[in-house]
């Protein structure tokens, strides 16, 4: 009984190492209140900037970029900041 309870647990554990681990998928623009990304693939196409300054006034932040990875496969990376001391006016929003 030890015996096949062994080889079991065996053949369970070198099924599940032979298996390919599945990979994550991202959207190509990513973020919360904090920040986000932005697929390098998409800034390319579109106004990384303008996406970035739409997506921090929701939070009645501004946008800051932090990083950029200009290659395939690469991003751009943004914090959202509250609105620095001594700015009188508020972050703008853009109705569509």
């Amino acid at each position: 009984m030890r015996i096949t309870g062994a080889a079991s647990l065996v053949a369970v554990c070198g099924m599940l190492a032979s298996s390919p681990a599945p990979a994550d998928w991202v959207p190509p623009f990513k973020g919360n209140d904090t920040g986000g990304i932005i697929a390098y693939s998409l800034a390319s196409q579109t106004d990384a900037r303008q996406l970035a300054v739409d997506h921090c006034a929701k939070y009645d932040k501004v946008v800051k970029f932090l990083a950029v990875d200009a290659r395939e496969g690469g991003y751009i990376s943004f914090a959202c900041r509250w609105v620095p001391y001594g700015a009188n006016d508020r972050p703008l929003r853009a109705s569509y």
